[in-house]
């Protein structure tokens, strides 16, 4: 009788070992498509409703309806906007091309003084296209979505490991 209860002690101790691993995950969706992914212990940063003030804290816990920061727990009807601080694609973009503008100018400056052994002179050509670049890429590279509003099709929505939505994190210790 005794093993039989340490054994029946030990296999509830396995499967709830294993159950606890799972991690629930908060995600932003704006349709189908994630833009943003929140764990526990995460930073987050939101404006409630009607209010003018945000809240910047971690989470503490997750719920179906609502998230725990610190110590208050906010349902995610309360939820006006969720800060982002991502960068897209169009940022990436601009970043090249301000780095190729700035770097095309300079290789055909080196290329003049060093190479031909010539003074500093500005070709037209070589500016013109620089600063293009640069003019480009910089509003590109700075333009930046600071934050999500939740209504219609974007939304926050709790998400667990059988999920479509869910992804395993990475964390390094």
């Amino acid at each position: 009788m005794k093993q039989y209860i340490i054994f029946l002690f030990l296999t509830c101790w396995f499967f709830a070992a294993n159950k606890a691993e799972a991690q629930k995950q908060l995600v932003l969706l704006r349709g189908e498509k994630v833009i943003m992914r929140f764990n526990p212990g995460d930073e987050f940063v939101i404006r409630l409703k009607g209010e003018k003030n945000k809240i910047k804290s971690y989470i503490n816990n997750l719920f179906d309806t609502a998230v725990m920061v610190h110590q208050t727990t906010i349902p995610y009807r309360k939820i006006d906007r969720v800060y982002l601080n991502q960068s897209g694609l169009v940022n990436l973009i601009g970043k090249f091309l301000v780095v190729a503008g700035v770097g095309y100018f300079l290789i055909d400056q080196i290329n003049v003084v060093v190479v031909n052994g010539d003074k500093a002179t500005l070709n037209d050509n070589v500016t013109t296209t620089s600063v293009a670049m640069v003019a480009v890429g910089l509003p590109m590279m700075l333009i930046k979505k600071k934050y999500e509003r939740i209504s219609g099709r974007t939304r926050l929505m709790l998400v667990e490991e059988g999920s479509p939505f869910y992804l395993e994190t990475i964390r390094q210790e």
